[in-house]
């Protein structure tokens, strides 16, 4: 059957996510309410992309950019690639510091794509569309947050990628601290040994499982359940600020971890009052997003062109 495309923009807004959240490492992931928002329409030839917010100036303006990358792989997988495409970007989620950034543009490429052809979601349902962001993301624990909303519990078959999502907890309250430093995915993974010890193995399979738990329904075992230690000790070295905000967070009594592959701190508890992360960090409050992805038909608004991020607390 042939490909045919729709006329006009579409536009898809991606939240930002926290993978990992200590123990779950690779699986789980949390939406957090700090958004992308990207519209897309074919054109006559060539690629356009331009960028507000976080990132510009430095990401690429063509077929360099993750999410016309995304969007080609979507098409390849719908049938057709459309002779060009315009973009607009407009980014809140600060690049390369473990709050997903990659994944949305992942996510919002083969959302865009999907939308801009008249059978898309046919072509590609929503369970198809993350096994692709997977692959092209590497893992899921990002891309299922994005996707989905909310709290994600997210694996890997031969088929492919596969999430559900479970209701968090009215308690849980998460705060980041996000620092000018940056860091790489790459090099995080390249910290991490080939084996570990077994009863660490152990130990993080009993507190991922009580993470699920404390995130659900007791937030009062959030401090037990976020107990780290197959990936966070390992990169510790090469993020020591993070390293040494999140002991301090712990030691009073704050469910903190690395967000993702870091260098960004994720707290699922309440920060005490007058608790001081240094001038090196800028402290969000954000709510937990439970619709995941979402795609409409238009072009931006003012309000979606607005590069600050509103109603996160600072």
């Amino acid at each position: 059957m042939p490909t045919t495309f729709t006329s006009g923009p579409v536009r898809v807004r991606v939240p930002a996510t926290s993978a990992n959240l200590g123990p779950g490492f690779d699986s789980l992931g949390l939406a957090l309410g700090l958004h992308d928002d990207v519209a897309a329409e074919v054109a006559a030839g060539g690629v356009r992309v331009a960028v507000t917010g976080e990132g510009a100036g430095e990401l690429p303006g063509d077929e360099r950019h993750l999410v016309v990358t995304a969007m080609r792989a979507a098409f390849d997988v719908l049938g057709a690639q459309p002779a060009g495409l315009a973009l607009e970007c407009v980014n809140r989620i600060p690049q390369a510091r473990g709050l997903g950034s990659s994944s949305a543009a992942i996510v919002a490429g083969v959302l865009l794509a999907r939308a801009l052809v008249a059978d898309g979601a046919a072509r590609l349902d929503d369970a198809a569309a993350l096994r692709l962001a997977s692959e092209l993301e590497g893992h899921p624990d990002n891309v299922a947050p994005c996707l989905l909303g909310g709290f994600t519990v997210a694996w890997t078959e031969p088929a492919g990628a596969r999430a559900v999502t479970l209701p968090v907890a009215e308690a849980v309250r998460p705060t980041v601290f996000v620092p000018g430093e940056r860091g790489l995915t790459s090099v995080a993974r390249a910290a991490l040994p080939a084996t570990v010890p077994h009863g660490d193995a152990a130990l993080n399979a009993g507190r991922a499982a009580l993470l699920v738990h404390a995130l659900t329904a007791d937030p009062t075992l959030l401090l037990p359940g976020t107990v780290d230690r197959l990936h966070q000790d390992y990169r510790a070295e090469g993020m020591p600020a993070t390293a040494a905000l999140v002991a301090a967070l712990r030691a009073a009594g704050v469910a903190a971890v690395v967000s993702g592959a870091g260098p960004t701190v994720l707290a699922l508890s309440q920060v005490p009052a007058g608790f001081e992360a240094g001038t090196d960090w800028r402290r969000w409050e954000l709510p937990i997003d439970v619709s995941g992805a979402r795609v409409t038909r238009g072009r931006l608004g003012h309000a979606e062109r607005d590069p600050v991020a509103a109603g996160r607390k600072s």
